[in-house]
């Protein structure tokens, strides 16, 4: 299974994402707001980076308060690792856990075109290994 069956029907301009310039403190509001960890953020319609909860919280144990006053640009992580939707769920769930993170920019011909995590990823997953056996079970029962 790819990333594209799992993208397949949602649209780019739902993603919910942040400029560069955008202050940390209004990328937390979004980060609460929507009950997400992680924004894309851009730059000129192009991925610049990701700004997380981590990002977050390890820049406030090392600057304080001070750092809500920050562009999301000083905090974010960059350059952002990205898939493509050909990417395998398995390569891209395998990606992850090497670099010990939890969401993906979804990139075609460089513009954003999904954003997902692994909590997708492992849906995905789970819904396969279903239909695996339930496949099994009906070919032992004929």
């Amino acid at each position: 299974m790819t990333i594209a069956k799992i993208i397949a029907g949602r649209r780019p301009e739902d993603i919910v994402s942040c400029d560069v310039s955008t202050p940390v403190s209004e990328a937390v509001q979004v980060l609460a707001g929507q009950r997400i960890g992680a924004l894309p953020v851009m730059r000129q319609g192009r991925v610049a980076g990701i700004v997380s909860e981590r990002d977050v919280i390890y820049r406030l144990a090392e600057k304080g308060r001070d750092c809500m006053d920050l562009a999301v640009s000083e905090i974010m992580t960059s350059p952002a690792v990205t898939v493509e939707p050909s990417t395998s769920v398995d390569e891209a769930l395998s990606m992850m856990t090497r670099r010990r993170f939890r969401h993906f920019p979804v990139v075609e011909k460089g513009r954003l075109v999904a954003f997902i995590s692994i909590g997708d990823l492992v849906k995905s997953k789970i819904e396969e290994v279903k239909h695996e056996a339930e496949a099994l079970r009906s070919y032992i029962q004929t």
